[in-house]
């Protein structure tokens, strides 16, 4: 342990761009897992009550993802103490992951997920604490970070313990709460302060990177249902086909809408701002809406490709029609972040969705999952489109699109 107490495992910032490393993607695999169990996790039952506990968990599952990612933005993982630490945080989100289904239903899987949740704020935690020494200026930041992770940890064993579903819920909900607000208020904690976003000596292209991986990762789940779907299918007909193209071209246009008109210009909204730590973790408020939103269009996908010719209903509306329009929400504040205003393709793209609600209870599952797809397509051409007609002075005059 002769590491304690020393910052050597901290990132050279030699000015150059930190690249993602091989450690950090496999590290992301875990989440690929995750991502597959929440959508599956919603999928099994279309109610009001599991949309709420899905959303709560994705929460979770994401902030866990979060406050790693900002971890290895600031420490090397290719550094043998951090990929040791990294292995052992990737094998307790793997429980947590396995236990998600059943989180709410039975009381060993709530343990489970309640104790591993909790093992990683203190891990992560503690290991940046004993590595950093007393006087790095990250510190007092993670001094802070570590009352407000205790208090995120209380929640969820208080959650796990507690046999009432819906008290459960309610633990749940404020351990995330604590995990997504508190960075917006500096984690306050009396006599140890409050943090400044300023402080947070954040690399921009590697932040941006890694939430973009977390995209790919969300979209990949959209394929593989697909492709698991169809595979599992004892007889495959027309309208299966078309709604297997209908849910690849919704992905690719999801992918489009999303890659081809902000991703470069990510990281250069966090490196060129006065502020890089704060717009860094905007970031993470605005991910979570927007993979939430991939999350319920691959159940979308699912749904009209095992059911092409089923009749709409209210549930099926709301699950066909809200995952684009999330999504859609997403990137909206995404960009922006990015480019201080609001793109006028996908508010567009909002109206025509929310005009769909009231035709979709007229045909099939199918045809709304067409609708959907083309409302996709035609946000990601038109700001395709108007990107391309833009002077290249910076990542502002992308604003119009």
């Amino acid at each position: 342990m002769a590491f304690v107490g020393k910052a050597h495992l901290l990132r050279v910032r030699d000015g150059h761009e930190a690249k993602v490393s091989n450690m950090e993607l496999f590290f992301d695999l875990i989440y690929v897992f995750a991502v597959t169990q929440i959508s599956h996790l919603l999928l099994g039952n279309l109610t009001e009550l599991n949309a709420l506990q899905s959303l709560v968990l994705w929460f979770g599952v994401w902030l866990a993802w979060q406050y790693t990612c900002w971890l290895t933005n600031w420490f090397d993982p290719d550094k043998v103490s951090m990929r040791l630490m990294l292995f052992t945080i990737m094998f307790i989100a793997l429980l947590g992951a396995v236990a998600l289904p059943h989180a709410f239903s039975n009381q060993n899987q709530a343990w489970v997920l309640g104790i591993t949740f909790a093992s990683l704020h203190f891990i992560r935690n503690v290991f940046v604490l004993l590595n950093l020494g007393a006087k790095h200026p990250l510190t007092p930041n993670y001094r802070r970070m570590f009352v407000w992770g205790t208090l995120t940890a209380t929640f969820w064993v208080l959650g796990a313990m507690n046999l009432d579903v819906m008290m459960r819920l309610l633990f749940w909900a404020l351990a995330v709460s604590c995990d997504y607000f508190s960075p917006m208020i500096g984690f306050p904690v009396p006599f140890l302060g409050r943090s400044n976003t300023k402080e947070w000596t954040v690399e921009g292209g590697h932040m941006a990177e890694r939430c973009q991986l977390f995209v790919i990762v969300a979209l990949g789940e959209t394929l593989l249902i697909s492709g698991a779907t169809l595979s599992g299918a004892h007889h495959v007909d027309t309208p299966m086909l078309i709604a297997f193209f209908v849910s690849f071209i919704s992905s690719v246009a999801m992918w489009w809408i999303y890659f081809d008109t902000s991703s470069k210009d990510g990281s250069h909204a966090i490196t060129r701002s006065d502020d890089p730590g704060r717009i860094a973790s905007y970031f993470g408020y605005v991910h979570v809406i927007l993979i939430a939103g991939v999350i319920v269009s691959a159940v979308a996908s699912e749904l009209y490709l095992a059911h092409p010719p089923q009749k709409m209903d209210l549930t099926l509306v709301v699950v066909l029609i809200s995952g684009p329009a999330i999504y859609l929400i997403g990137n909206i504040f995404y960009k922006r972040i990015i480019y201080n205003h609001y793109p006028l393709s996908h508010l567009v793209g909002l109206a025509l969705l929310a005009l769909l609600i009231p035709i979709s209870f007229l045909t099939d599952l199918l045809m709304v999952g067409i609708l959907t797809m083309l409302v996709l397509v035609m946000v990601a051409v038109w700001s395709s489109l108007k990107r391309k007609t833009l002077a290249p002075e910076g990542a502002k005059h992308h604003a119009s699109s």
